[in-house]
């Protein structure tokens, strides 16, 4: 009896180190884990921090109010170091040794790309806030079942600004100036220009660089020399700014016209604020609207980081209220579930707009059209779906 006893309580022994061992390495109870997948450092840092800010701020006004079923809502952040391979990595740490719920990022689309078949395979939801490309939440014709978006997507982007050419502009020739190693930018290209020509326009060139480029003047001088009523350049800032520095030293005077990736303070300090003067850009919100839900979100970011929020800031925000609202009504931590929850998303008021998501995942919302003066952000027109 007493060989026996001393083996029963070994084996009690045993059973309570491995039972606080599996605690130990779950899900804090009283935290709920969400993966961020950002650039962090890299090329387009400023976007990432930026949707960092963004959501950090959503999850504290949610975690101030109570937070999700009495939980707190914890960011856990790897950095993608804005490349791909990096992206894939992250979400793969993320998911795997962090055992995070759910997966928010990264920002562009490329790196988005990088991640989507791991989240699958994992079924563990990847929701982007910024990353416009069809291809995210759409494969081959067919639904990405865990993946989500929080912005409007590229062929939307790129008809308001073939709209904007063609109507506002009255232009009537453009050339495409864009990125061959981003799928963001060759996606917005090919928008721009099937709705550009619909109008009636006639796209005379298509020239291309490669991200992280420094001289562009040969081809600037090159599209000089067919004086093209406007230029679209569907890129990043750090490639922008250098772009339309040198082509204001060429003497280029066209109208530049380009998308969100254009939304950041860096574009003015790297062109200048002068050359950016008739300049305009596609975006998701503009912090003039002078709407109740902006003018709030913008005093509390200001508050917080002590800047203006950039358009990435206020999409990092509404998508983490979108993932906040999914996990109260799916009421689990199951990622199933909250894939589930993701996808019946209805009528989430947000800072950019009423958010419902559609059949492939993607919100219809409204965009703005924004104007450079002397290096500041105007609001010019607003586009609806």
């Amino acid at each position: 009896m007493v060989k026996k006893s001393k083996i029963f309580l070994l084996f009690a022994v045993l059973l309570t180190l491995i039972l606080a061992g599996c605690g130990s390495s779950g899900t804090d109870s009283k935290e709920i884990k969400i993966g961020g997948n950002f650039e962090l450092t890299g090329g387009v840092a400023n976007f990432g921090k930026q949707t960092v800010n963004g959501i950090l701020l959503a999850f504290k006004e949610v975690n101030d109010a109570g937070g999700v079923h009495g939980k707190k809502l914890v960011l856990v952040q790897a950095d993608n170091k804005s490349e791909p391979s990096e992206a894939a990595n992250a979400v793969t740490k993320l998911i795997t040794q962090d055992k995070v719920v759910a997966v928010l990022g990264p920002v562009t689309s490329s790196d988005v790309l990088a991640t989507l078949q791991i989240g699958q395979d994992n079924k563990v939801p990847i929701i982007t806030a910024t990353g416009t490309n069809p291809k995210i939440t759409v494969d081959n014709g067919q639904v990405r079942p865990y993946s989500f978006r929080g912005c409007f997507i590229d062929p939307f982007q790129g008809k308001v600004m073939a709209n904007f050419a063609s109507k506002s502009l009255q232009a009537k020739t453009a050339v495409i100036y864009v990125d061959s190693s981003s799928d963001y930018s060759k996606g917005l290209s090919d928008s721009f220009e099937a709705a550009f020509t619909q109008n009636g326009g006639q796209i005379i060139a298509k020239e291309a660089f490669l991200q992280k480029d420094q001289d562009f003047k040969a081809t600037l001088t090159k599209i000089k020399g067919m004086n093209p009523d406007v230029i679209f350049i569907p890129a990043y800032y750090e490639e922008v700014g250098k772009i339309v520095k040198q082509a204001r030293e060429l003497g280029i005077t066209a109208p530049l016209l380009g998308t969100d990736g254009w939304d950041d303070a860096k574009l003015v300090e790297i062109a200048g604020a002068a050359v950016l003067n008739n300049g305009f850009f596609s975006n998701h919100y503009s912090a003039e609207d002078k709407d109740p839900r902006v003018v709030k979100f913008v005093e509390a970011y200001k508050k917080e980081y002590n800047e203006s929020p950039s358009a990435l800031a206020a999409l990092g925000y509404d998508t983490a209220l979108m993932l906040a609202d999914a996990l109260k009504r799916a009421n689990s931590e199951d990622p199933v579930k909250i894939r589930d929850a993701l996808e019946a998303t209805k009528d989430v008021q947000v800072v950019t707009g009423v958010l419902t998501l559609d059949a492939e995942h993607n919100p219809v919302k409204s965009a703005v059209v924004i104007e450079m003066k002397d290096g500041k952000q105007v609001f010019k027109e607003k586009v609806n779906p």
